[in-house]
């Protein structure tokens, strides 16, 4: 069969979103893209070889629709659900069967299945074969889904090679999935689980060799961005993977948990082998608000002690707060523009409170009539589509307004 596999265009109106690939080029004076969404290489890697396969990227290339595909497979975030959906019913309507999956589809695959043939619902790695194998015989079933998590000590080296390696930034690994913490805005714990799982450090390895190997390089070092939600979930296998990485020469970032501050033999080989900068998501700076949240890791911790730790090893902190929980008032964003003037963070990514499908902050807002709408492009953190608990939707907007234009 021919494959195509489709990465839908994940920019806004706006272009003002960190999520927005296009907004990201232009802040950093660039006419590549950051990066891909790991999920089509993986499937790539995961396709037979007696299939032919095409990607699309649609935030650097057009979509060539007149390749007659026998079937499209489409990867959806939330918020460019509403793309993805058109590229699906287009596809359709020139007869190509499409299969939608990724987090979106897996949390609320009744939003999903009038638009495509299939919704594949979990991970790929166990079910990707079987849709393949209906798909050639004619028998695609409407909905699969994975009964287990993927093993990824057996998991294949995600395929690069059908990506437009020249038109990114930096390349993306992962290395461990599954995340312990169950934060209640969170769909991660939900889609991959909390037990941690990860590749052997060998694995790790070789996929980093076959990236090196190719021509995809920024600056003078490869960069690379370490996908894991918490880099330091399982510490045994953080430091035997930081150990080795020191021989690659690579610029490296990643998002861990706070409590890294408190690990210097850590932060010693992160900083020795290659890493620049981590990603932590601070939330809030209001117990209260930590708490309803379920984030009881940030409570156990002073953040400006913390963030001057890691940064004391030559690392940056990259953050990421939410505005309009429900013990935020107008006095917050005050509050929050202080912090972060006195805590020297790199690009702190703000976020409005967005109840996504699959949370339990979705059920919750839900269940006491506080979702405004289900319009997905609104769900981009950019747009206040829930009634806020201390505060009017406009006035909840207006506030965050004034924290990026600070």
């Amino acid at each position: 069969m021919k494959i195509a596999l489709v990465i839908p265009r994940n920019s806004l109106d706006s272009q003002r979103s960190f999520y927005d690939y296009k907004f990201g080029r232009r802040f950093l004076l660039s006419r590549k893209h950051i990066s891909y969404l790991l999920a089509i290489p993986t499937l790539t890697a995961l396709t037979p070889p007696q299939h032919e396969v095409r990607v699309f990227d649609d935030n650097i290339q057009a979509i060539d629709y007149k390749w007659k595909a026998d079937i499209a497979a489409i990867t959806i975030r939330t918020m460019f659900a509403k793309r993805a959906y058109e590229i699906s019913e287009t596809y359709r309507a020139r007869g190509v069967k499409t299969v939608v999956g990724g987090i979106h589809p897996s949390m609320c695959p009744e939003d999903a299945l009038p638009h495509c043939d299939s919704v594949v619902i979990g991970e790929a790695e166990e079910i990707w074969h079987t849709v393949l194998q209906d798909a050639e015989d004619g028998r695609l079933k409407r909905l699969y889904r994975a009964e287990r998590t993927a093993n990824l000590k057996a998991a294949p080296i995600p395929d690069r090679s059908t990506l437009s390696r020249d038109r990114y930034m930096l390349d993306i690994v992962q290395t461990t999935k599954g995340c312990p913490f169950h934060c209640e805005f969170c769909a991660v714990h939900a889609f991959d689980g909390q037990t941690i799982r990860h590749k052997t450090i060998e694995q790790v390895i070789r996929e980093i060799q076959v990236i090196n190997s190719s021509d995809a390089t920024y600056k003078t070092k490869n960069s690379l961005f370490f996908a894991d939600d918490n880099i330091i979930a399982d510490k045994a296998f953080a430091k035997e993977l930081f150990l080795a990485l020191k021989p690659f020469n690579i610029n490296w970032m990643c998002q861990a948990s706070i409590n890294i501050s408190q690990y210097p033999e850590l932060l010693e080989l992160m900083r020795e082998s290659g890493c620049g900068a981590v990603f932590i998501g601070f939330e809030s700076v209001s117990k209260e608000n930590l708490a309803m949240m379920r984030k009881g890791v940030n409570q156990r911790y002073d953040y400006l002690e913390a963030i001057r730790k890691i940064q004391s090893y030559g690392i940056l902190v990259h953050s990421s707060f939410i505005v309009g929980y429900d013990f935020d008032s107008e006095d917050t964003f005050d509050e929050l523009i202080d912090f972060i003037r006195e805590s020297n963070l790199l690009m702190p990514l703000i976020n409005i409170l967005t109840p996504l499908p699959g949370t339990k902050l979705f059920k919750r807002l839900d269940e006491q009539g506080r979702i405004l709408h289900k319009d997905w492009t609104k769900y981009d953190t950019q747009h206040v589509v829930f009634s806020p608990a201390r505060m009017s939707p406009e006035e909840l907007l207006r506030g965050y307004q004034k924290v990026m234009k600070s």
